[in-house]
């Protein structure tokens, strides 16, 4: 069973174990990691929650009692919002990004009543595409050399879902 709970200050040391690994970091602009850079991210992250309007909302995802990963919604204007999210590798394969992902649509969709949300991930990164497909996203295509990364300029595959889209998928 996956739930969401807002990621706090305090989630450094869960977060940092994860963030200071290279193969979590390999398409990200970030990492690896220091612990104060996982304190920093932690601290900057938890103050979204108190900003007026509110338009990030990060969260833990918790998975048997254990923080276990980070997953995100950003409204991007009144019709759209993007979502993301980040396992701690022991625990991927397990549907926990799926689950996650999912909360995240439902509060795009029905809470905050959003017509279109999308999502990017690097061409590489085939398991997070399978998620995307999973949800029921579209890849509408890739945008080019979007990202510096360590390895050079990063293209992105884009993946949305309309509202019309979502209902028959909860």
């Amino acid at each position: 069973m996956v739930s969401l709970r807002p990621l706090t200050a305090s989630d450094y040391p869960a977060v940092h174990s994860w963030a200071q690994l290279p193969e979590v970091c390999r398409f990200q602009t970030w990492g690896p990691n220091t612990l104060a850079e996982s304190q920093s991210f932690t601290t900057i992250a938890a103050r979204a929650w108190a900003q007026t309007p509110q338009t990030r909302f990060p969260y833990a995802v918790k998975a048997a009692g254990h923080t276990v990963g980070t997953a995100e919604l950003k409204l991007r204007d009144p019709h759209q919002a993007e979502i993301s999210y980040l396992i701690h590798p022991a625990h991927q394969g397990q549907g926990l990004a799926t689950a996650a992902a999912t909360r995240l649509l439902n509060l795009a969709f029905h809470t905050f009543g959003r017509h279109r949300v999308y999502a990017t991930c690097d061409p590489r990164n085939a398991a997070s595409a399978r998620v995307l497909t999973k949800l029921g996203m579209t890849h509408e295509g890739r945008l080019r050399e979007t990202l510096l990364l360590r390895d050079g300029w990063r293209d992105s595959d884009l993946y949305a879902i309309l509202t019309h889209e979502w209902p028959a998928r909860t």
